[in-house]
């Protein structure tokens, strides 16, 4: 069996950049066009997407870069302190802030909303190149670039008006697998901790593999006592970095302890870790067991840090989530459940990539000797990692997927070039077919599904996904004087967005006591609504009937307040506003 042998191959070298460019033009121009109707019309992915661009807006109105509460939610209690980090808004407010005085914010936004996610997919895909490009070769590397680019979890988090962290959270997790591929133990463990320390600066969800990283580098310790440097300088990184992001993004006027962003209390923890294992490291050489008692002591002290200065956090960072809340909304926020409660297609699309991917690590690694073998080993252990984590949170199969995508590019290599040599042609149609399949795992179902005809006859309502049309109202909406929006948590950020005024609550946990008043003033009765609306001081009900939250709250209580205003039996406390003919956005003012 021919043995794999190690690439020492320039970084960034001319030919590997023109590949990664002309996927990533490719991809771009594919975006641009399945995503044109979306652009021109601003309709984001998701609320997410839209309330990050109200708190870029709040920024360049006046609002302290310390300070990401937003004041409009909730606002009759204080608002609603944020858990979104400022380093995802540096790009957006770069992009318009540069353009704002050349085309007027309004189109700076927009171009913003293209361009910024798709250069993030851009630095994706080049990090994921050059991995495959040093290990492997060139015609690998723009193939795990494809198929990359043709992973649904990938491209959902990265495609244009998509915002949100979590495009981020992927080249950090791809920036901190480049790392560990270093040579330099240093070097490259100040590279990984910055990464990690990036990673969880954005979300704390990128715990359990920055967990698994540092769990490789121990590896690779208790393999070879000269590679104790890699845990020693991943986690003085991580420390450094992340008490220099706090400062740099939190400041020091609120020190208060958030289990679902990074706070004083991590810090510690990192703080901790790192002089625990530098003074591990110092002690070598040392018997095994000396070593893992070492481990065990400085994870020991990591949970007498949370237990004593965070106990609530302990249960993970919805550990204090309201019961009615977890139930009626967490447990309903479909990225954040196992993937056994998806889409089958959903399912394939989530686990059959990475377990190709792993395979193939595998197989590298037994055609690999010496580091490259090592280095192999250690990748498809991170890859197990990363699926298992996507099983249990869905939203998590976008890094998994990136990650698969580098094992792949080789995979994808071997069965071209097995089909290639297939002297059959009916043998050749069916190899590509199945590269076809390992590319999009889904498409036979989907094929399936467009083959049989639809069953109109059996839905009882069609709902049209874009009929609530806060934009068309805004007009309408801009001559009513500033108050309260009582309207359900999912169109709460584009009525920000559009309007003035405030809401009750968005689908954003922090604010939970405002989500909870919404779930049960619209499936209380319309009497118990008046009384709560009148407490909050509201101006306003809000709804949009076709759409899901609204025939949700019907579905909890067929004869709450929800129920009754989609069946168009209007309060005698509320006055309808007039809104745009066809607009399935509905709006009442509550008398006094």
């Amino acid at each position: 069996m021919a043995r794999l042998l190690e690439r020492r191959r320039a970084s960034m070298p001319p030919e590997l950049l023109a590949r990664v460019g002309l996927a990533w033009a490719l991809v771009c121009v594919l975006l641009l066009l399945t995503n044109f109707a979306e652009i021109s019309a601003r309709r984001f992915p998701g609320p997410d997407d839209v309330l990050r661009l109200v708190q870029l807006r709040d920024l360049l109105g006046g609002q302290s870069w310390f300070d990401v509460t937003q004041y409009r939610i909730d606002a009759a209690n204080g608002g609603v302190a944020m858990h979104w980090s400022r380093l995802v808004d540096i790009p957006l407010l770069a992009v318009i802030g540069l353009l704002t005085p050349v085309f007027g914010q309004h189109a700076a936004e927009g171009i913003a909303l293209v361009m910024v996610p798709l250069v993030t997919f851009g630095l994706a895909l080049l990090l994921v190149g050059r991995m495959v490009w040093r290990l492997v070769g060139g015609e690998a590397a723009g193939l795990a670039c494809l198929a990359m680019a043709l992973s649904v979890p990938v491209v959902t988090q990265l495609r244009p008006m998509r915002i949100d962290h979590h495009g981020w959270q992927i080249v950090a997790a791809l920036l901190a697998v480049n790392g560990m591929m270093s040579r330099s133990p240093k070097l490259g463990g100040w590279a990984t901790g910055f990464a990690l320390a990036l990673w969880l600066s954005i979300s704390v969800e990128g715990l359990p593999l920055a967990v698994a990283i540092c769990g490789l580098a121990a590896l690779r310790w208790w393999r070879d006592r000269a590679d104790r440097l890699w845990l020693v300088s991943i986690l003085q990184s991580l420390a450094v970095s992340s008490a220099a992001l706090f400062a740099a993004t939190r400041g020091i006027s609120d020190l208060a302890t958030y289990c679902d962003a990074i706070a004083p209390v991590h810090l510690a923890i990192f703080a901790w870790s790192a002089v625990s294992v530098t003074a591990l490291a110092a002690m070598e050489p040392r018997p095994r067991a000396i070593i893992v008692g070492g481990f065990a002591l400085m994870g020991a002290g990591a949970l007498g840090i949370v237990f004593n200065s965070a106990p609530q956090c302990a249960g993970g960072g919805f550990g204090e989530m309201d019961p009615v809340v977890s139930t009626y909304w967490l447990d309903l926020v479909a990225e954040g459940l196992p993937v056994w409660r998806q889409p089958f297609a959903t399912i394939l699309q989530t686990i059959i990539p990475p377990v190709i991917g792993i395979l193939a690590a595998i197989q590298l690694a037994g055609k690999s000797s010496d580091w490259l073998r090592r280095w192999w080993t250690d990748y498809a252990i991170l890859l197990v990692a990363a699926l298992v984590l996507a099983i249990f949170v869905t939203r998590a199969g976008a890094v998994a997927g990136a990650l698969a995508a580098v094992p792949l590019g080789w995979q994808i290599t071997q069965w071209i070039r097995a089909a290639r040599n297939m002297r059959q042609s009916g043998k050749r149609v069916l190899a590509l077919a199945g590269v076809a399949v390992a590319l999009l795992p889904a498409m036979p179902l989907t094929l399936f599904t467009l083959a049989i005809p639809a069953k109109a006859a059996n839905e009882g309502e069609v709902v049209k996904a874009n009929s609530c049309d806060i934009p068309g109202a805004a007009q309408a909406l801009a001559k009513l004087p500033a108050g309260e929006i009582f309207a359900p948590l999912d169109i709460g950020p584009q009525l920000l967005l559009e309007t003035k005024h405030t809401v009750a609550a968005t689908g954003h946990h922090r604010g939970q006591n405002g989500i909870r008043a919404v779930i049960e003033t619209f499936t209380g009765t319309s009497e118990e609504a008046r009384e709560t609306l009148a407490v909050r001081g509201s101006a306003y009900v809000a709804l949009c009937p076709a759409l899901f939250e609204s025939r949700y709250y019907e579905s909890l209580s067929e004869d709450g307040f929800a129920a009754q205003l989609r069946a168009g039996d209007t309060p005698e406390w509320l006055t309808p506003i007039a809104t745009p003919q066809g607009s399935d956005f509905k709006i009442w003012r509550i008398k006094r």
